[in-house]
């Protein structure tokens, strides 16, 4: 489904808003209906009611190039199966800038909103709309890494910036990372997952049993834990693969018993996360033994749609809900109150990225058509904290961030969300390894999952 929103600042204001509650990853919500006319002019909008939290790395010294419109595209997919958390992402990114007034820099913000339906056809189909016809100045946004690698493909010719928040890939900022690609206030798969390993290792469990999704997001998830739990002396028994989509987890969770590892590490996405997380509690494996969880098993889009099974499961994630933070805290009871939901870790890159372009636009004095420009002022931003804590960029144009050890908890109105239980900071995407050498492997598949390197 094709769906636009324009959203005019100073003269024209929103009239296509993209509201409503995402419903669970595993039963989302039907999408907005798409508009069908450009906007028309309206009253000017409500001043908006939170000021910035942190003044951009360095204040504009000469007025805006141009009063023209910033036309920023984004990308999220608000038909199919990752519906709901493409929905969360559109929610953060529009609230960030009706907070701050809808503009950057003297210029107002138009967003143009196209849903990628979580298919890489449709994804370029639609980034090429948004670069070609309506003329964004840069793209934002998607959710699967094949509509990212797609894209990806597609701005190396054109030399659009394009700032991924949400996809994983690993080798988007790794051994395919082009210079106008930019994970900013974004994970790879295996990158929360690295200290993950180490931390299993350290509390004394000697094996591991593995099961994952079959495909790229699984295997990379899972090679992250591995390589570090290996490298630590921990040894791993069996990887356990299953199709994404999976509605009987029993004869995947009956091999672990052939095993009896020490410890269970799983990846899990959507409504699957849901199915597996019932079917280990229902089974009787939550008895039998520990388990732990990639960030997006117990992630909000998820926890949404499960019950108290999931109360006292463990997680790692550079996103913690339940972080006790300012940051954290205003922006959680900002998007709760807007859409009734507590934000997913969807929501909370979008909303960060947001913030990150705000901060580079003003760097430029609002020169975005210089895309060079506007490139390296997202690569020199940094903030103390944000919803995720304190981020930068490596290199290789990837984020260092906080990873959170956390825990399912029950608030007191009876939702349930992550707190953080322990802290590592500045991690990057290569964690403790030489990038270079780091790079010299091939990315985690698997057949390849990091044992025995380095």
């Amino acid at each position: 489904m094709k769906q636009k929103l324009q959203i005019v600042v100073a003269v024209l204001v929103l009239v296509a808003l993209l509201a409503g509650c995402a419903q669970p990853a595993a039963t989302p919500a039907p999408a907005t209906q798409a508009p069908t006319q450009a906007p028309t002019q309206a009253p000017a909008t409500q001043a908006p009611t939170q000021a910035p939290t942190q003044a951009p790395t360095q204040a504009p010294t000469q007025a805006p190039a141009s009063k023209e419109p910033i036309k920023i595209g984004v990308l999220a997919p608000q038909t199919g199966n990752t519906a709901a958390s493409g929905q969360d992402m559109i929610n953060a990114f529009q609230m960030y800038w009706e907070e701050h007034g809808m503009q950057s820099a003297g210029r107002p913000i138009e967003l143009y909103v196209e849903d990628t339906a979580g298919n890489p056809d449709t994804g370029l189909t639609k980034a090429r709309l948004l670069v070609e016809q309506r003329k964004v100045h840069f793209l934002v946004g998607g959710l699967v890494a094949s509509v990212g690698l797609a894209i990806a493909e597609y701005v190396a010719d054109t030399g659009t910036p394009y700032f991924i928040p949400v996809i994983a890939a690993d080798d988007l900022t790794q051994r395919r990372r082009l210079p106008n690609v930019v994970r900013i206030a974004g994970w790879s798969s295996s990158s929360t997952n690295h200290p993950f390993g180490e931390w299993a290792a350290k509390q004394g469990y000697k094996t591991v049993v593995t099961i994952a999704e079959d495909y790229a997001f699984g295997h990379e998830s899972v090679g992250g834990f591995v390589n570090t739990f290996t490298d630590n002396g921990g040894k791993l028994l069996a990887a356990i693969w299953h199709p994404l989509g999976t509605m009987d987890f029993s004869p995947f969770l009956a091999q672990i018993d052939n095993y009896k590892p020490d410890v269970v590490f799983t990846e899990q996405t959507g409504g699957d996360a849901v199915r597996f997380v019932k079917a280990w509690r229902d089974l009787g494996y939550d008895k039998k033994y520990p388990l732990l969880g990639n960030q997006t098993l117990l992630d909000q889009s998820n926890l949404r749609g499960m019950g108290d099974e999931a109360i006292g499961l463990m997680s790692t994630g550079h996103f913690a809900e339940g972080r006790d933070s300012p940051e954290t805290k205003a922006f959680v009871e900002a998007f709760e109150k807007r859409y009734g939901l507590i934000p997913s870790y969807y929501a909370a890159d979008m909303y960060t990225a947001a913030r990150w372009l705000d901060a580079a636009i003003q760097k430029i004095n609002g020169n975005v058509e210089d895309s060079e420009a506007l490139l390296k002022a997202v690569r020199e931003i940094s903030f103390e904290d944000t919803p995720m804590g304190p981020v930068k960029l490596d290199e290789y144009g990837g984020t260092i961030f906080n990873v959170y050890l956390r825990k399912v908890e029950k608030r007191a109105d009876g939702k349930l969300w992550n707190v953080v239980v322990e802290t590592w900071p500045n991690i990057s995407q290569f964690y403790k390894y030489n990038p270079e050498e780091f790079l010299k492997q091939p990315v985690y598949s698997r057949d390849y999952l990091g044992e025995n390197w380095p």
